[in-house]
């Protein structure tokens, strides 16, 4: 159940990689947070930093600048004991279980892995019992915990990646585009798998993707993401009914309707132009050089992210009173 605790806070993060030709500003000045219960998506084109994001929130990455909470306790200054206890408490599901798991290890072993590091096993026959159960969680049988990964589809896989982001007994799991290697028939098996977990044990999420239309089914809020900044964040529902960022308008006229009538009247708006560099990306607003109601200030000043009506957030000056 949604609660109003927040799990996760994160103030101003910024995530630059030094590369040849200059800065990459990856994550550049990113704020949100993240209720106990609940799930936030992060949508964005490819290259938007939105895994980088996921990646920094959770220390797998060290931050350039700003701050991250999880429980109250900064992430980046963890050492010891809390570190390892939010290791345990944290965990990652990755976009491609074709190479996030190990091909020689039996995927017994793989899920076990997690029970080792955090002794949560006293015995050889406590820890079978406990990766069998995994498996069933998850949708696969017993029998498969002694096969190797290669004999597995990629949604049984992703499964398998699942079983071991859950043996720990996480509290909050970052999927970091889960399905996006996955056929589309598989796809919506995997967010409904997800979600069902989510009811059962009480998990919170930060679901990261580039397809808005699945975002809507498993997110409670979503927030929408540009060149390293988050240009929009608000509730599903809201975001779905009426976005108010240009860029968050035409990501959605591109999700195609089921009905062919509403389909063909549909508006589709069409972005100007290629996404920019994010070693340079544009001043002022990052949106600019696409947006068809880009003016002068846009160019100058980068548009903060306010609170445009009750828990919708927008950084566009377009809203400005």
């Amino acid at each position: 159940m949604e609660s109003t605790e927040k799990i996760l806070e994160v103030n101003h993060l910024k995530k630059y990689f030094k590369s040849g030709k200059g800065t990459l500003k990856a994550v550049d000045d990113v704020s949100f947070f993240i209720r106990k219960g609940e799930t936030l998506g992060i949508v964005g084109e490819s290259g938007c930093g939105k895994t980088t994001c996921g990646r920094t929130c959770i220390g797998i990455y060290d931050r350039t600048a700003g701050e991250v909470f999880y429980k109250g306790k900064d992430v980046h200054k963890l050492k010891g004991r809390e570190k390892k206890a939010f290791t345990k408490e944290v965990q990652i599901i990755f976009q491609d279980p074709y190479s996030s798991l190990d091909p020689k290890m039996k995927v017994g072993d793989i899920i076990a892995e997690g029970l080792r590091a955090h002794q949560l096993c006293s015995s050889k026959e406590e820890e079978r019992q406990r990766v069998h159960q995994l498996l069933e969680t998850v949708g696969l049988n017993s029998e498969h915990a002694t096969r190797y990964v290669h004999e597995f589809s990629g949604g049984q896989r992703q499964r398998i990646g699942i079983a071991r982001a859950l043996a720990v007994e996480p509290d909050f799991i970052v999927c970091d585009e889960p399905i996006s290697a996955l056929d589309v028939s598989i796809q919506a098996q995997i967010v409904n798998l997800l979600i069902r977990l989510q009811k059962e044990k009480g998990l919170t999420y930060l679901f990261i993707a580039h397809d808005l239309s699945m975002v809507k089914h498993i997110s409670n809020r979503v927030a929408v993401m540009y060149l390293g900044t988050i240009a929009e964040i608000t509730d599903a529902k809201a975001l779905y009914q009426k976005p108010l960022h240009p860029y968050t308008q035409a990501l959605l006229s591109a999700i195609p309707i089921p009905d062919p009538k509403v389909e063909e009247e549909k508006q589709r708006i069409k972005l100007n132009g290629e996404l920019p560099s994010p070693i340079d990306p544009p001043a002022g607003c990052r949106f600019r050089n696409r947006c068809r109601y880009a003016t002068e200030r846009c160019a100058k000043e980068r548009p903060e992210l306010r609170e445009i009506e009750p828990n919708h957030f927008v950084a566009c000056h377009l809203y400005d009173q």
